[in-house]
């Protein structure tokens, strides 16, 4: 009996340290990541990385109003109590990103792949849950090239290249609290970091001094940011039930260092820096208020939508005013379980399917850039033997410009995710 619980004992360290040395690991791609070869992160912090877990990837999104005892769902810290008290979740996700890019007439493709997140969960008391994880904020990555030719002119050549890259990630701890029944709120603590790094070429390579102009801003980003969130369960019947989730962060000045660079290149060396400036810029994250609900029937089957917005219109970059649209984004999904018990694999697999619409931040000229909308499917496949679920998902992501001659792009992606669902907190009674 005593070897027996011995090994036992073995067993559960033997996961500790696999947990630990998947924590590393995910931290350190998700720090070193840059999962986006989008035009469109030209502008301000890039393409905006919404926290979703993989489960609510494959249903649009949709997180504000989800309760699962079985996922992480960052979206809502309320959500942190639906866990019980004897579970562990550690949860992560990584994409594969196809990407098409288009003008109406050129096309460029791109492929990515990125760790979106991670984050494990457990309960502190019968009535609180905390949740550790890291996942992005922003992404930049792009190359543009526009070249300008007059052959009636000697030497009347140039080219102008935009290029970028970076963006930000947020380290949150999290606490979730049910200190009214059905009712729960919560908060999530962040720390901001990242760099982002925008440059512009001017060449003239028929010049007789082959003269390049080239100007570079750079943002670094060290920074701390909160938001909160609540859900009230209403409960119809012992089958049925409502789940109605609000979410709210205010708007944050980032604390940064900044600087703007612009050099003067003779014959592919930098030979004098025109102008160069380290400061402080003005750095700002919008008012974020979202709202979501869900109906569950028989913990088998869930749909429900979000509805989230975010005053961008309001904030400053690097010192920079009007620069950005108001962003807003509704989200639909919906999941399927065949059976709570019984026999057959099938039975077991959560079915996911899901859409959503967005106005993304993107301003030029006065004007938004583009639209954006979405479509996923999905399954959730229990581990043999075990709580654990691998979260499997597709995603198709249209972002259309606005304009004659804006750019649009086509994004496929492939999701898999991992939910480590461990039984930890017990106590052993041996006679």
């Amino acid at each position: 009996m005593q070897s027996y619980f011995m090994i036992s004992e073995m067993k559960v360290q033997f996961r500790h340290i696999l947990w630990l040395l998947l924590l590393v690991i995910f931290s350190d791609a998700l720090s070193a990541q840059n999962n986006t070869n989008s035009p469109y992160t030209r502008y301000g912090y890039g393409a905006l990385a919404d926290p979703i877990s993989s489960n609510s990837r494959a249903m649009g999104g949709m997180g504000i109003g989800l309760r699962d005892r079985y996922h992480v769902n960052i979206a809502n810290p309320a959500s942190y109590t639906a866990m019980d008290s004897l579970t562990f979740l550690f949860d992560g996700g990584v994409t594969l990103q196809n990407t098409n890019v288009s003008d109406g007439t050129y096309k460029l493709n791109a492929k990515n792949t990125s760790v979106n997140y991670f984050a494990m969960q457990f309960r502190l008391g019968k009535h609180t849950a905390m949740s550790i994880g890291m996942n992005p904020y922003s992404n930049v990555g792009y190359s543009l090239s526009q070249v300008y030719d007059d052959p009636t002119v000697a030497d009347n050549y140039s080219s102008l290249t935009f290029s970028g890259d970076g963006g930000l990630h947020q380290l949150y701890a999290g606490l979730g609290i049910n200190f009214v029944k059905n009712l729960s709120i919560g908060a999530n603590f962040s720390y901001i970091w990242g760099d982002i790094t925008h440059q512009a070429v001017q060449a003239f390579p028929r010049n007789s001094y082959a003269l390049a102009i080239t100007n570079t801003e750079n943002v670094d980003v060290r920074s701390f940011k909160y938001d909160f969130g609540l859900q009230y369960v209403h409960r119809i019947n012992s089958r049925n039930s409502v789940v109605i989730g609000a979410v709210f962060a205010p708007k944050q000045k980032l604390h940064n260092d900044a600087y703007e660079v612009t050099a003067l290149g003779v014959d592919g060396s930098v030979s004098e820096a025109v102008t160069a400036r380290d400061t402080t810029m003005t750095c700002e994250i919008p008012t974020t208020v979202g709202f979501g609900a869900t109906y569950v029937y028989d913990e088998r089957f869930t749909v429900g939508f979000d509805v989230l917005y975010q005053q961008w219109s309001k904030v400053n970059f690097m010192n920079g005013k009007d620069l950005f649209c108001d962003r807003a984004k509704i989200s639909i999904g919906a999941e399927y379980l065949p059976a709570l018990y019984g026999s057959g694999f099938l039975n077991h697999v959560k079915y996911r399917a899901g859409a959503y619409y967005s106005l993304p931040y993107y301003k030029l000229e006065g004007s938004r850039a583009a639209k954006e909308y979405g479509v996923s499917v999905g399954v959730g496949m229990p581990v043999a033997r075990s709580n654990s679920i691998i979260n499997v998902s597709g995603q198709f992501i249209r972002l259309q410009g606005q304009g004659a001659s804006s750019l649009s792009e086509n994004v496929f992606q492939v999701t898999v995710g991992l939910t480590f669902n461990e039984t930890w907190f017990f106590k052993r009674k041996v006679n």
